[in-house]
């Protein structure tokens, strides 16, 4: 625990001016970001007397190792910044909603030149115009196959529309009427782009316009005799009415609103946001936080301000805002939404008539969230408690493990051997710290010595954050030697990951000792608190194996000189735990609640490097002899395959007929014959049925 008058900035030291503070602990991890109209004033109140401070508040203080500061101009900028860097830090004492990305939304990709109408979900694309969100994604298509009579808008994938367009038949829904079949040429670009207008003009609540448009239509269609023109348009207008229908007239019409409720206690808060279009109830959604950090309701809805909007622009932004506290500086707050809309924006608490009642049903809908959430929340915590309590007691551990890191090798006979890395903290997977490994410093089939080199080169990492960042003085001597890396380890996280086979840590910076040979993984970052990276060391390492994995890693960990981190290995067939140095296994009970903890977590990490192990199988098997050929592209590969119809003929053909090919000049030519005449033969593929070898097109084997 941290004294704060170790770290309190000298007096006069800190401006006067607005700004954004940031609180860092020992590992230079920022834990917390605020904002204020004055610095001065507000950091003040942090050094005061620990016991007038209130509990959540003295934690993070105490916590925290140092202060910094950026001063602004003005305080909608700090408003921004505060944004920015919650979202980049993730601090652990701010409150931060859980996201909900997973809600669908009805999208109109206007950034095609046949834009089209879908059920979307996660980040926002530009160019795109959204509406929801939905609570199902059910209720979307509801809505839209009712809207198709009325505005026959592509809803098609790119293939099925590029198969249309090239067969020159158009899909059902274009035989139907659901579809103006742009594929085929029915309507022009331009008149399918008025109709994709006209579908959002009516889902953005501009209904009345095409509603009394069509009646007039029917009514001078009967006129004229035209009756089944007529009828036809009844039945759109009636269509119309009924997706209309579906969400039902709360406020006046042309009311563009959102309603945000909060619902809290002590430890928790629920927000609810109703979204209102046009007067009518388009989308609703929810967020559950805990209260990490002394707030109030005001704070709780400034977060979700920020949450809801901080990553939105034009109409997305409503042009009211309703609350039921407004925020310490509301001006502020209205003026950064202004901006981001480019409009005014109100901002406001609804004191009358339907908009204060509405405000009453969001406000009950919120109450209802969190106490579900609490129901669902106090038998999870207690098992969850429960099982890290169980483990700790089996393995003879002075605390629960908070954070376990399990790891599991993975090959198939030898071949892509990796590695996988999985994080539960409090019992909860958190996967935006996997990590995985490719094991690359020697062949064939090793899980000891592979798991061997995984621990050592995780937690060599870790000494090397900790000595980066100055956490000791001098290196530790170490109770083996240290070996000098063999291997080029690469690790991947996300969606975003590199590509397999690309040697990078992600957010992991480190400056090897003067004594330790260079780490070829070592990527040198700025110190910029992050947090995922390797400096985070666990309580409980786990690994998939018995004895002898076990004592590798632990042999790892002696190499490296660490002793404060306990290690198991949980074998599968009989789900046995070991301890390195016990000659036998504890053996928990089928019923406990540490077993099934332990299960979950040895099972996630083989999903995980198993995964990672077909992608590299995969990606192998779809390799060519023309990979190897430099600056031919997949376009000439095509063309190549193409005209000769396989590889195996293309080996056949000489260099003259190879330049036969447009776009292949004579060097292209003649490295495309040395790659395939130096090209090793594909090993034969064997039916394992009638043990016969099954020999595709190009000679080489079919898997």
């Amino acid at each position: 625990m941290a004294d704060p008058s170790s770290y309190r900035p000298k007096p006069g030291q800190i401006p006067d001016s607005p700004g954004v503070y940031k609180f860092r602990d020992e590992h230079r991890r920022v834990i917390y970001v605020g904002k204020a109209k004055n610095l001065r004033q507000r950091l003040a109140n942090y050094f005061q007397d620990l016991a007038a401070l209130h509990p959540r508040t003295r934690t993070m203080v105490t916590t925290a190792a140092s202060v910094e500061w950026t001063v602004v101009s003005t305080e909608v900028e700090a408003l921004q910044l505060e944004y920015s860097w919650i979202k980049e830090f993730d601090p652990r004492f701010n409150v931060k909603y859980r996201d909900d990305k997973s809600y669908p939304y009805l999208a109109v990709t206007l950034n095609e030149e046949f834009p089209r109408v879908q059920v979307m979900r996660g980040a926002k694309k530009k160019g795109v115009r959204y509406f929801g969100p939905y609570g199902h994604a059910w209720a979307i298509r509801e809505t839209v196959d009712l809207m198709l009579r009325v505005f026959p808008v592509r809803t098609c994938s790119a293939g099925v529309f590029k198969n249309a367009a090239r067969t020159g038949r158009p899909c059902l829904l274009g035989y139907i009427g659901k579809c103006s079949a742009p594929c085929v040429g029915r309507v022009t670009p331009e008149e399918h782009r008025e109709l994709a207008g006209d579908f959002c003009d009516f889902m953005a609540g501009r209904t009345g316009t095409y509603i009394r448009r069509l009646e007039k239509d029917m009514m001078a269609a009967a006129e004229e005799m035209e009756y089944e023109r007529a009828a036809r348009l009844r039945d759109d207008v009636e269509a119309l009415k009924r997706a209309m229908e579906k969400s039902a007239v709360v406020l006046a019409d042309a009311t563009d609103a959102d309603l945000i409720a909060v619902a809290e206690d002590e430890l928790e808060a629920a927000v609810q946001i109703f979204h209102v279009r046009g007067g009518r109830v388009r989308g609703q959604r929810g967020w559950v936080t805990d209260k990490v950090e002394n707030v109030d309701t005001s704070g709780l809805v400034e977060h979700a301000l920020q949450q809801l909007y901080g990553e939105e622009t034009g109409d997305s932004v409503p042009k009211e805002v309703l609350v039921p506290a407004l925020p310490e500086d509301p001006d502020a707050v209205s003026q950064w939404l202004a901006d981001r809309r480019g409009s005014h924006v109100s901002l406001r608490i609804p004191q009358r008539g339907d908009k204060k009642d509405l405000m009453a049903t969001v406000q009950r809908n919120a109450q209802q969230a969190l106490g579900l959430h609490k129901t669902k929340r106090a038998s999870d915590l207690t098992t969850r408690s429960r099982a890290l309590e169980e483990i700790a007691g089996a393995l003879g551990l002075d605390t629960a493990p908070l954070r376990i890191e399990c790891f599991d090798i993975s090959h198939l006979q030898g071949d892509d051997v990796v590695a996988s890395m999985v994080v539960f903290e409090d019992g909860l997977a958190r996967k935006s710290e996997y990590r995985r490994f490719q094991i690359k410093g020697f062949e064939g089939q090793d899980d000891v010595r592979s798991m061997h080199e995984v621990i050592g080169r995780r937690f060599k990492r870790y000494l090397q954050e900790k000595e980066r960042t100055g956490e000791w003085e001098e290196t530790p001597a170490p109770t083996g030697p240290v070996p000098a890396p063999q291997t080029a380890l690469a690790v991947l996280t996300g969606p975003a990951a590199p590509a397999v086979g690309v040697d990078t840590v992600p957010g992991a910076g480190s400056t090897p000792a003067p004594d330790a040979t260079p780490d070829p993984d070592a990527e040198p970052r700025e110190d910029d608190g992050r947090p995922k990276r390797f400096a985070y060391p666990p309580q409980l390492v786990v690994v998939d194996g018995g004895q002898p994995q076990v004592a590798a890693a632990k042999r790892a960990l002696d190499e490296l000189g660490i002793d404060d981190i306990a290690v198991c290995g949980l074998a599968k067939r009989l789900e046995e735990v070991w301890l390195p140095e016990d000659d036998d296994p504890v053996v928990l009970p089928r019923s406990s609640e540490g077993l099934y903890l332990l299960q979950r977590v040895r099972d996630e990490a083989h999903r995980f490097a198993i995964t990672y192990q077909r992608a590299k199988r995969a990606k192998r098997i779809r390799s060519s002899p023309l990979d190897a050929v430099a600056g031919l592209g997949e376009a000439r590969k095509q063309a190549l395959i193409k005209h000769f119809g396989s590889v195996k003929k293309l080996k056949q053909a000489t260099i003259d007929e190879i330049c036969e090919v447009p776009g292949i000049g004579r060097r292209t030519a003649e490295s495309v014959a040395v790659a395939l005449a130096s090209a090793a033969p594909a090993t034969p593929a064997v039916n394992t049925a009638t043990g016969e070898i099954i020999e595709d097109d190009d000679g080489g084997s079919t898997t």
